[in-house]
């Protein structure tokens, strides 16, 4: 049996190596990550009459079902459990739904997938290389669609469209998603030992930040927002990395002054708590859009929350509420729509979903492995990031039935389990960059390998 080196406290042991079931269930993880966030279907002719989606979904969970020991499958962490519960409680929504198929084909064909990647990430994800090479497929192909769609600049009503036809098309999503990324994308910056690569991830940062305001996407700025404030004290503060702070400070105000010159987007923030002046709404300007939209908004959230007080136990089904209410607009938010739509048992899962994987990324800063590895040091900064901006960032956008909020979700569970264990000094065998890897330079008295996370 292929062995690896561990340290615990009494010493250097052999422990086993990753089982090949294992490894076939990462690579099934790993290729539906790909398909899910670059859509290679849209840009390669032929492929949209593939149903890659459909392939990848069931290629993980038949790798969830023959990839998982049974051993492992008695270790489901408690947000894995909350979401097979959620998932449970969906389905017996759909005998009730408004508009049963619809209900259906949310449970079926959206939802169920990210409880599927979910609990796959959280068994299947061991080691701190493969969580850095799905956050990298992640990080980097949100970049690299929001500098295509920059430079391509496709715009509806002023604001700047994503590429792409599924997540990351609309401008709410396509700033949602950039916020979340934003941090990962930082820590990989950070990350990165050449300087190439982290001009290339410095390029990348600001492309993001470009984005989100030609989104105009105003939950996109309050999720951005709050992932920049955290950013800051994690990366920043603790990580006592000073140059940052005052690069940030500069870049701040130079950002504020040019929204604010800005009466377009002065405009579009303001109109989240009032209406525009009569002057700007000629018809078809942004001004007008966002006083509809905040009208619009205002309405359905009101018909949200009656709709969840009138169908408490099991709502008016998953995926229905654009159909009952005859206006075939989302809320644009994720928990009132969540509880009109599956009633309040599963608002009431989606926060505790929320709350525990907050209670497990504090957690981690006091496992072992956060101690003594700042690589996964930096990993629990990007995804903590990363979940408040999504908490945000949900107030203001129809995310639940996404399976981003779900990465997430996988990747803090994974994370957890990594740290939670003694630092391990792996084969050179083992850190084959085919695996997603590069050099360890080993813990503790090693200050190389230190230094080269906290640059």
């Amino acid at each position: 049996m292929s062995t690896q080196l561990q340290f615990q406290e009494s010493g250097w042991v052999m422990a086993p190596a990753q089982t090949p079931r294992a490894t076939l269930a990462y690579r099934a993880l790993v290729f539906f990550s790909v398909v899910y966030f670059f859509r290679p279907e849209d840009f390669i002719p032929g492929l949209t009459y593939v149903p890659l989606g459909k392939i990848a979904g069931g290629i993980a969970l038949a790798a969830l079902i023959f990839g998982v020991k049974r051993t492992e499958r008695g270790k489901i962490p408690l947000e894995g459990k909350i979401l097979l519960f959620l998932l449970a409680h969906l389905l017996l929504t759909i005998p009730t739904a408004f508009w049963r198929g619809g209900a259906f084909d949310t449970v079926i064909n959206k939802f169920s997938k990210g409880v599927i990647i979910a609990l796959l990430i959280s068994l299947v994800v061991t080691k701190i290389s493969w969580l850095r090479r799905l956050l990298y497929i992640q990080a980097s192909a949100v970049a690299i669609v929001t500098i295509a769609s920059l430079i391509v600049h496709h715009t509806e009503d002023g604001r700047l469209m994503g590429i792409q036809k599924g997540i990351l098309e609309n401008p709410n999503d396509l700033a949602i998603n950039i916020a979340i990324n934003f941090p990962l994308c930082m820590a990989f910056m950070f990350a990165s030992k050449g300087g190439m690569r982290k001009l290339l991830w410095s390029f990348a940062l600001i492309c993001l930040l470009v984005g989100v305001v030609a989104t105009y996407s105003r939950s996109g700025m309050i999720a951005m927002m709050i992932t920049a404030m955290v950013c800051l004290w994690e990366f920043g503060v603790k990580g006592r990395r000073f140059m940052l702070l005052g690069v940030t400070m500069i870049l701040g105000v130079l950002a504020l002054g040019g929204l604010v010159a800005s009466p377009k987007y002065r405009s579009r923030m303001a109109s989240l708590f009032q209406r525009p002046g009569a002057s700007s709404l000629s018809e078809g300007s942004m001004e007008a859009h966002g006083e509809g939209s905040l009208e619009q908004r205002t309405a359905l959230l009101k018909e949200s929350i009656s709709l969840m007080l009138h169908h408490p136990i099991f709502g008016v089904g998953p995926g229905n509420f654009p159909a009952i209410t005859e206006e075939w607009r989302v809320v644009h938010n994720t928990y009132t729509e969540l509880g009109a739509e599956g009633g309040i048992p599963a608002l009431g899962l989606f926060f505790a979903l929320l709350f525990v994987s907050m209670g497990r990324i504090k957690r981690v800063y006091k496992l072992p492995g956060y101690k003594t590895d700042p690589e996964i040091r930096i990993w629990t900064s990007a995804l903590w990031a990363a979940l408040a901006g999504y908490a945000a960032g949900a107030l203001f956008a129809s995310t639940e039935y996404n399976l981003f909020p779900y990465f997430i979700v996988g990747y803090i569970c994974a994370l957890s389990r990594i740290a939670s264990k003694p630092a391990e000094v792996t084969s050179t065998a083992s850190d084959d960059p085919q695996n997603g890897s590069r050099e360890k330079l080993g813990y503790g008295e090693n200050r190389e390998r230190e230094l080269a996370w906290s640059r």
